[in-house]
Parts: structure tokens; C-alpha cells; sequence
């Protein structure tokens, strides 16, 4: 009954900070903010324009165009165009490769308990199991899932400890699609993590770590949301019915424990592409 009460609180405060999506595709990507407990997490170190000025909501922008121009040494003969501002800019990203490589935990991606096959194709993850007949996939993208840096900005002269940095943890939205053998349609969840989820007070039942946003049948495998399909928006949604379907979720595998280490398996995704986008490019500002 207790779960029930933070769920039904829970959805309260969906129902008063809920947005209206126009277009949906699976899996969706953007990110919502929340404060993780037991995620591994890795230290900010990303130099790139965004750590001090809080990224593209600053309004602030790097100064990418300068007013003199350097005189360009094409001497190399690969047919490119080489300045005093890309060997700077080399430099730099070879600094920067090198930081993350030496935070970076481990060069192989965690593994999924519970018996979760591990696909991935780029920046996008689908994990499948099967349970009892159903087949049950989840699949996420990286791509857009680091919440923007909200801290406040250091008082000039100062400057942070490695202590104090902010750290990063990927928290992509990610769709569950649960196919039985003799439907014709699966039954799909869009799936996030909020930023006003409930804490976890001593002595208190457990809250949810992400939430429903939307349920839909829809085509086995389609990549694309059919809206012609009915889709039913949780922000609305009786709590008890909300509370169903959340426990439909977890006796297949998809719970807290499950969110947890998902978000670790995408942090580490997204660490992995971000040092390879670094890597590629270096290798495309620099001669070879």
C-alpha cells in the first residue's frame, strides 16, 4: 500500500511539471535531469566550452571566428587547408583524449544482470531477454543524454577542486517492448528518468527511479512510433492503473536495479563514443 502512496505522489508531480512532446521515435533521446544514487559515475573533466557556462542555456559561445586571419601552409600535399589555429587546436584535443582515457574505468562496457543480451549499433543500445515466452527489448541512445551543467559559476580568482567538479551520469530516456508469442502487437513503454524524483528517506518504502511517460501497442519491431496507434499519456493517468502497469515492468526484469545499472551502461557508452568522436576529430583537423 505504501508503494502505492509515493506512486501516486509520484504522479502528482508529473501531472504539474508535465511537457508536451509533438513527435516521438524509438528509442527517444533527450534527456531529463535527476541526482542518481548508486550509478558509477566518472569526474567532469570536459574542458569543451560547456563546463563553465553552462553549455548552450548560457547564451555564451566560444569565439570560433577570429578577426585576424592567419596565413595558411597548404605544404603538406594532402590538398587540405592547415593553420596555426588547427595545430592549436590538435594540441589541445590531444590533451583532452588523454584526460579521459586516464579517467576512463574500464575499456569494456558493464554487464546487465538478469540475463540481458547486449547489442549495440553506434550511439544507440538494445538490451532483449526473454521471460516465460515474451520477449522483452529495451533499447536507448546516448546521444543527448548528459544533462547540461547547472552549476553556479566559480567567483573570479577561484577555481575548483577535482573534488568539487560536477560529475557526469547519462540518463537517457529508454523504450520497453514486450511481444508475446501469439499477439500481433507488442505492448511499448516510453520510459525516462525524471529530475523531481522522490528521495529515498530512511525508514520508507523505495521510489520509483524512473517513470512511464507513455504506453502504446504498436507493430512488432517498427522503428518508428505509429501515431495512429492510441497512446496513453501517464501525466493523467489514475494512480493505481500507473501502478499496474510499473510492477507489469518489473516481474520482467524492469526495476530499479535495472535502471540503475542501465544508467551505468550508458554512461560508459556515452564515455566510449565521446573519446572516439575526440579521436576522429583530431585525426580530421590534424595532417596524416
Amino acid at each position: 500500500m505504501l508503494k502505492s502512496v509515493v506512486r501516486a505522489v509520484g504522479a502528482a508531480v508529473r501531472l504539474s511539471t508535465a511537457t508536451t512532446s509533438t513527435a516521438r521515435a524509438l528509442p527517444l533521446s533527450c534527456p531529463t535531469l535527476r541526482s542518481p544514487s548508486t550509478v558509477t559515475i566518472r569526474p567532469f573533466t570536459r574542458s569543451l566550452w560547456m563546463l563553465n557556462n553552462n553549455g548552450a542555456l548560457s547564451g555564451y559561445r566560444p569565439k570560433l571566428f577570429s578577426s585576424k586571419v592567419s596565413n595558411p601552409s597548404v605544404s603538406c600535399g594532402c590538398g587540405g587547408l592547415h593553420t596555426e589555429g588547427d595545430k592549436a587546436f590538435g594540441e589541445f584535443l590531444f590533451d583532452e583524449i588523454k584526460e579521459e582515457k586516464k579517467i576512463q574505468k574500464s575499456k569494456t562496457l558493464p554487464k546487465m544482470s538478469g540475463g540481458w543480451e547486449l547489442e549495440m549499433n553506434g550511439t544507440e543500445a538494445k538490451l532483449t531477454r526473454s521471460v516465460a515466452g515474451e520477449k522483452v527489448t529495451v533499447t536507448f541512445n546516448v546521444n543527448n543524454s548528459i544533462p547540461p551543467n547547472f552549476e553556479e559559476e566559480v567567483e573570479q580568482g577561484q577555481q575548483k577542486s577535482a573534488e568539487e567538479e560536477p560529475e557526469i551520469v547519462s540518463t537517457p530516456n529508454f523504450v520497453v517492448e514486450v511481444t508475446k508469442q501469439a499477439a500481433k502487437h507488442s505492448l511499448v513503454f516510453d520510459c525516462h528518468f525524471p529530475e523531481d524524483e522522490m528521495s529515498h528517506g530512511e525508514g520508507e518504502e523505495e521510489s520509483d527511479i524512473f517513470a512511464i511517460r507513455e504506453v502504446s501497442f504498436q507493430p512488432e519491431g517498427d522503428a518508428d512510433w505509429k501515431e495512429t496507434s492510441y497512446t496513453l499519456n501517464t501525466d493523467s493517468l489514475d494512480w493505481a492503473l500507473y501502478d499496474h502497469l510499473m510492477d507489469f515492468l518489473a516481474d520482467r526484469g524492469v526495476d530499479n536495479t535495472f535502471a540503475d545499472e542501465l544508467m551505468e551502461l550508458s554512461t560508459a557508452v556515452e564515455h566510449q563514443e565521446y573519446i572516439k568522436f575526440l579521436e576522429d576529430l583530431q585525426g580530421f583537423v590534424k595532417c596524416n
